[in-house]
């Protein structure tokens, strides 16, 4: 790497109608908020990242609108999906693809010599992220490709911290596939991970790499508060720079008077994340139990 590469990361957008009940904010509004500070990034970006929950309802006009956005600030734009999105309506509103519209969006690419691998961390109908066998297999022989380049890798969900499950796993990736995904990923030189889903700013050093994880541009979660899931006004974005040296991350916020927008018991949240979890796995995985045997 011969010079220093610059790119924004943009996470959990939720893109939608402004009346949606489920939406706390116009994050249309706010979205435009995000462009005019993207403007006064200097040096101008190599590219960005949009690392899922680009959409509240999953349908095709937002990603339309989205893209409308995002296409003049004229840089490549990474997109990866979240439990929000919906496979068939981005790629329907976002690449005009009209075939194979559930399969995982799983993609890479090679921007300023570097090589930005994206994994779809979703299961439709689930909150929690899930890598599954096949995108594993995927995963290794794209890393085995360009191996003189850095690697930074793009997934909603973040990965399982802990060295057993924890209580929340609908923040996360599965435990097992978080353990999978760190043994895959070791030995390769990958400077970091782009993450979003939680709504709030976290770094972590995982396994060696550092995982960023974005409040994004929807609403953010006051992490003070312990009983219950407490959404309040907030948004920022992230500028990262990459240097032989490794990764630095500056966060731009916006500003907000942090007014409560919606307040879950955790309880009930947990309880209810976790059963249409475990009901949307099985529903995934049914078709491949009956042609397997």
């Amino acid at each position: 790497m011969d010079r220093d590469i610059t790119f924004l990361h943009l996470t959990d957008l939720h893109f939608g109608d402004a009346a949606d009940p489920h939406l706390h904010s116009d994050t249309e509004a706010t979205m435009q908020q995000i462009l005019a500070e993207m403007a006064r990034v200097t040096p101008r970006p190599d590219f960005v990242v949009a690392s899922g929950d680009l959409s509240n309802a999953g349908d095709a006009e937002s990603y339309r609108r989205l893209r409308a956005m995002l296409d003049p600030y004229g840089v490549p734009v990474i997109y990866a999906l979240g439990n929000h999105d919906t496979r068939e309506g981005f790629y329907e509103g976002m690449l005009g693809r009209t075939t194979n519209l559930s399969a995982p969006y799983d993609h890479d690419t090679v921007i300023a010599g570097l090589h930005i691998i994206t994994l779809d961390s979703t299961t439709p109908g689930a909150i929690g992220g899930a890598i599954e066998p096949e995108q594993f297999d995927w995963l290794q022989a794209r890393l085995s490709a360009h191996p003189d380049l850095r690697k930074l890798i793009v997934v909603h969900h973040a990965p399982a911290l802990g060295e057993a499950e924890g209580d929340a796993p609908w923040r996360e990736i599965r435990f097992a596939d978080s353990q999978r995904l760190a043994a895959m990923l070791r030995g390769h030189d990958v400077v970091g991970m782009l993450c979003g889903h939680i709504h709030h700013d976290r770094f972590s050093c995982w396994h060696g790499i550092p995982v960023i994880v974005g409040q994004g541009q929807h609403a953010a979660t006051d992490i003070l508060a312990t009983e219950e899931l407490r959404m309040v006004r907030g948004g920022s974005f992230g500028i990262g720079t990459l240097r032989p040296s490794g990764l630095t991350m500056a966060l731009v916020p916006l500003p907000s008077d942090r007014a409560v927008l919606n307040v879950y018991p955790l309880a009930m949240l947990r309880e209810r994340a976790m059963a249409k979890d475990a009901d949307a796995m099985a529903a995934f995985r049914a078709p491949e139990t009956t042609e397997a045997h």
